[in-house]
């Protein structure tokens, strides 16, 4: 696979094969050492704009935010499964020349836990509360089943609010989406929720798996998010052997969001620590 080209200072869609040959796009900008940003359910590469995040971040970082199979400028195929998309990032990250570190929110943080285990090509594993396994609270199930029923009558637009609301979504937040131009293309994506949701549920943290990965870790986790996020963030930090976790005092799972300043200092300070 041909290296990503040396970075600039300007942001450009470019693109690269995953294994299975769908094409994974994903968005560059800034100078320094590269960091792949791999968003969560609902959304794509344009999240990491909200509250000037990427551009902080990308001050210091060459900066690569991943569109997700399925969403924005990146292919799909008929058979959706939770490898394939670990498989993507993993070619995004082979892809650049320099030792990467990878940084996923929710369920692409689980999605880029698995990456790391596919790829030599990482420095640093930033990961903010992966969902997963039978530890996710019921009102989840009940999240998944109030999206289907929407998605069932062609309520898109209605499904992709209530998930972004239940999962806590900050309300400015949410407004700064639909007043943007990926807007109508995050609602015709409406469709992949229930698949990821399914994927989440079924997936289950094999700990023998990952006692061996020596990637140095930062595990970044709200003080008023869901116990259970908390939890399952405490249990990879107990089985990762070099991993530390930092709390967000006061917010939830969008600390990235409310507490930008502190998120990209941490952020920044560990890319820092990695080169």
């Amino acid at each position: 696979m041909a290296k990503a080209t040396p970075p600039d200072t300007g942001g450009e869609m470019e693109t690269v094969a995953s294994a299975d040959g769908t094409t994974i796009a994903y968005e560059r900008r800034g100078s320094g050492p590269p960091l792949v940003l791999v968003h969560g359910t609902a959304l794509d590469h344009n999240f990491w704009e909200l509250s000037d995040l990427r551009p902080e971040l990308a001050e210091q970082n060459t900066v690569y935010a991943i569109d997700r199979r399925g969403r924005g400028g990146s292919g799909d195929a008929g058979e959706y499964d939770l490898e394939r998309e670990v498989e993507d990032v993993a070619a995004v990250v082979d892809s650049i020349d320099e030792p990467v570190t990878l940084l996923g929110h929710s369920f692409g943080a689980l999605i880029a836990l698995e990456a790391a285990l596919q790829t030599d090509n990482l420095q640093g594993l930033v990961l903010y509360e992966p969902p997963f396994g039978p530890e996710i609270p019921p009102e989840i199930e009940q999240l998944l089943g109030a999206i289907q029923a929407l998605l069932a009558d062609g309520e898109k637009e209605e499904a992709l609010i209530t998930d972004l609301t239940a999962v806590g979504t900050p309300e400015a937040a949410l407004e700064e989406l639909r007043s943007s131009p990926s807007w109508q293309a995050l609602v015709d994506a409406a469709d992949t929720l229930p698949r990821e949701f399914e994927q989440f549920f079924e997936y289950g943290f094999d700990t023998d798996r990952f006692t061996g990965m020596t990637t140095p870790t930062v595990l970044l986790t709200g003080g008023e998010s869901h116990p259970s996020l908390v939890d399952l963030t405490e249990t990879v930090h107990e089985t990762l052997p070099d991993s530390r976790i930092v709390v967000f005092d006061g917010h939830g799972h969008f600390a990235m969001l409310t507490a930008t300043d502190r998120f990209t200092d941490e952020v920044l300070a560990f890319t820092s620590e990695s080169n």
